[in-house]
């Protein structure tokens, strides 16, 4: 057998191809296109946070009482935010956008109680979208 059994000295690092991205670690991610994966992962999470804003008008008006027409707008001009953003992941302004976007999901809470939790749920998750690409591209 010639050379290291364990890849070390086989390339850059850990046997990663010049100008691919490198994760923690020294270690690479795996992916073939990194950049295209994570805009995959954040318009994903704004599609679905989209897609349960819209749908969550009905359930949270018979169960939560009343929803107020100024609840249901910004709910619609919300999930109309989310979808435009999901389409626009390739810009740089998208991330902080979004991030942007979960803060007023949180705060028209103040409309409704259902709003907040839903803000929070989504922060969450959009957070762990953040971490996510932070260990993919560094």
């Amino acid at each position: 057998m010639s050379g290291p059994v364990d890849g070390a000295g086989s390339g850059p690092v850990d046997g990663a191809r010049a100008g691919e991205p490198v994760g923690p670690g020294g270690r690479r991610s795996g992916l073939r296109n990194p950049e295209k994966a994570v805009r995959g992962l954040g318009a994903g999470t704004l599609a679905l946070e989209a897609l349960v804003l819209l749908l969550a008008i009905q359930p949270i008006r018979v169960v939560g009482g009343h929803l107020s027409t100024a609840a249901i707008g910004a709910i619609v001009a919300l999930a109309v935010v989310c979808v435009v953003l999901a389409g626009q992941m390739k810009r740089s302004w998208a991330w902080p956008a979004g991030t942007v976007v979960q803060g007023l999901l949180m705060l028209s809470g103040l409309l409704h109680w259902s709003l907040l939790v839903l803000g929070v749920i989504f922060a969450l998750v959009w957070a762990y979208a953040l971490h996510v690409r932070r260990v993919i591209l560094g």
